[in-house]
């Protein structure tokens, strides 16, 4: 898949989706968006990318409760800085987050998003992926087709402010 593309159309789960890269984004925050739609799409049908939901932040990967009117589940991909993060753990505590990172330790989002969570009392989960440099290589075939596991991730679910590999 040739990484100077600015229309990526990508499959998943008989789902298709259209990403576009904006001139200043990194390919791999475009990656890490599609294959967090990926990963989460079968637990969220209606999985979106990059939606503006009313919230002080945008996410880059959400599904909508339609009855509650918020976020059923979020998803980041890539940079975040603690206060979104101190926000999302805190103002979406029943909310499951994700947060992607690209050949990155985990260990600093680790302990910002630990800081976070002792100050709130969450109900739902927590996820820190690390996606390897070659994930487009690997996840993506050349008709668009995204195939990626959980098996193939360096995952580490963050609950009651303590982590376990998952």
């Amino acid at each position: 898949m040739r990484h100077l593309r600015r229309k990526l159309t990508l499959r998943a789960h008989g789902e298709q989706i259209v990403l576009v890269k904006r001139t200043q984004e990194r390919i791999e925050h475009v990656w890490m968006k599609a294959f967090l739609w990926a990963l989460f799409l079968p637990d969220h049908p209606d999985l979106d990318v990059e939606v503006d939901i009313g919230d002080k932040y945008k996410p880059d990967v959400v599904a909508l409760d339609p009855r509650r009117g918020r976020p059923a589940f979020w998803g980041e991909a890539g940079a975040v800085g603690p206060d979104k993060i101190e926000h999302l753990v805190s103002q979406y505590a029943d909310v499951p987050l994700v947060f992607g990172k690209w050949d990155r330790a985990l260990a600093p989002l680790l302990e910002t998003v630990e800081r976070a969570v002792h100050t709130t009392e969450r109900t739902a989960p927590i996820d820190l992926l690390r996606f390897p440099p070659d994930s487009a290589e690997r996840f993506v075939d050349d008709r668009g087709r995204i195939s990626v596991s959980r098996d193939a991730l360096t995952w580490i679910r963050v609950e009651n402010a303590e982590a376990w590999p998952s």
